[in-house]
């Protein structure tokens, strides 16, 4: 087994195996489970991801509060009336994102990649990216098993809620595990998905969780967005060789120690941040009828 990317990476390049494989090996071992099980658990939960993504593009999504929905809609929109500036990879990734969050948000069935509040980034970039690379099946689920990897790796050193540690603990998290996965669709190895979950990583380093009004739904679905975008360049950065000053694993590490520093009024309370504005307290009122922390 392994406790940190550094020992993944290298159980995975001493073996010659990807980051996926050994993680199946690894959830063999752990649950005493056959790879048929284990493997046909990860289909379902491509099939469901693969139905929010849908859902988000194509359905008329609303959240119950109005904060959020059809954003995912006018982004495939505008991609296809204007001269967009970004590349149909990345928009994609971005409006996939946000299709999977917002279903979220208006109560729909969704996986928890790592959490609710982030569940959009790794199926966002995972449906965009096999657009682009058209990976079997079988490579889809793959994905699935590395994110899975960058997420256990973050788990266990560090944390991947809101509440524990910020928003850099669960967007970023779930940026990170895209990226890596991306990394190893794309063809690259063990050690360039280790690299794109740092230059990831780092680059959410101190997000707070400020739900406005104590939902999730803004900034989160917009976060994801965000996320996809640097998941997906994170990754491409690896492709191309590009590493990390710090290491992988030294960067999970100052991203714990940050979450720990962090106030309680900016992990998940609605306390802090965008959901003290003057904005953001409005929407409480007009939703709730008082302010949460009036309570």
């Amino acid at each position: 087994m392994f406790r940190n990317v550094a020992e993944l990476v290298e159980l995975a390049e001493s073996q010659g195996k990807k980051i996926s494989q050994v993680m199946i090996e690894a959830e063999m071992e752990v649950s005493q489970r056959s790879r048929e099980a284990i493997l046909n658990d990860m289909y379902a939960n491509l099939d469901v991801m693969e139905k929010a993504v849908r859902r988000g593009l194509t359905e008329d999504i609303r959240s119950h509060s109005g904060l959020t929905g059809g954003d995912a809609k006018k982004l495939q929109e505008y991609m296809k009336t204007k001269p967009f500036l970004s590349g149909p990879t990345l928009l994609n990734a971005v409006s996939m994102s946000v299709a999977v969050n917002e279903v979220n948000a208006a109560m729909g069935t969704i996986v928890a990649t790592p959490t609710a509040g982030a569940c959009g980034i790794v199926p966002g970039t995972l449906f965009a990216v096999s657009d682009r690379l058209k990976p079997s099946r079988e490579e889809m689920v793959n994905f699935l098993f590395t994110a899975g990897g960058g997420g256990y790796c973050i788990a266990n050193n560090a944390f991947i809620s809101g509440a524990a540690g910020g928003c850099q603990a669960e967007v970023g998290s779930a940026t990170a595990m895209a990226a890596a996965a991306i990394v190893e669709m794309a063809g690259g190895t063990p050690e360039q998905s280790a690299q794109a979950v740092a230059i990831a990583l780092k680059n959410m380093l101190g997000l707070v969780c400020d739900p406005v009004a104590g939902l999730v739904e803004v900034p989160c679905v917009k976060r994801n967005a965000m996320g996809a975008a640097i998941a997906t360049v994170a990754a491409d950065m690896a492709l191309a060789g590009i590493k990390s000053v710090v290491p992988t694993d030294e960067v999970i590490e100052a991203m714990y120690r940050i979450g720990c520093s962090m106030p309680t009024a900016l992990k998940e309370t609605a306390q802090g941040g965008l959901a003290a504005t003057q904005t953001g307290r409005q929407i409480e009122a007009k939703i709730f009828g008082v302010r949460l922390d009036a309570k």
